[in-house]
């Protein structure tokens, strides 16, 4: 279990503290939901939470494997619906991976970030894309 405590600071922003680390993120309403975008909407995490968990756990794989992944970069693109209720639509996820195409961990390494937990624990509404793109 882990507690994150939130204090809703008014004007739409909140701050977000991961109690374990001590660690503070900020987060405003985005532009097109009455906020002024300053910092990372609520929805954005969840875009947020799904490139890094994909990102550590095949972390996790290639630290066990001995494959070097350091170079991996990941970006993800989030699309809200247009119509009520909003929600995320569609994540997608491009994954620049510091590895050739025939790796021989290639299958392993795109099945683990897959099956990363924040993948599995989306709704099966979302949409979410995988680019892969190996060197």
């Amino acid at each position: 279990m882990v507690e994150i405590k939130i204090d809703y600071q008014g004007d739409l922003h909140c701050s977000a503290l991961h109690v374990p680390s001590g660690t503070v993120i900020e987060t405003d309403a985005p532009v097109d939901n009455n906020g002024r975008g300053e910092s990372f909407a609520p929805s954005d995490l969840v875009a947020t939470g799904l490139g890094v968990c994909m990102a550590t756990v095949m972390g996790i794989v290639a630290r066990r494997k001995e494959i070097p992944m350091e170079g991996l970069k990941v970006a993800v693109r989030k699309y809200m619906t247009t119509e009520t209720p909003r929600r995320i639509a569609k994540l997608e996820v491009d994954l620049d991976m510091p590895l050739p195409a025939d790796h021989p961990e290639r299958r392993l390494l795109e099945s683990t970030a897959n099956g990363c937990p924040v993948h599995h624990s989306l709704h099966p509404d979302i949409e979410v894309v995988f680019n892969w793109r190996w060197q």
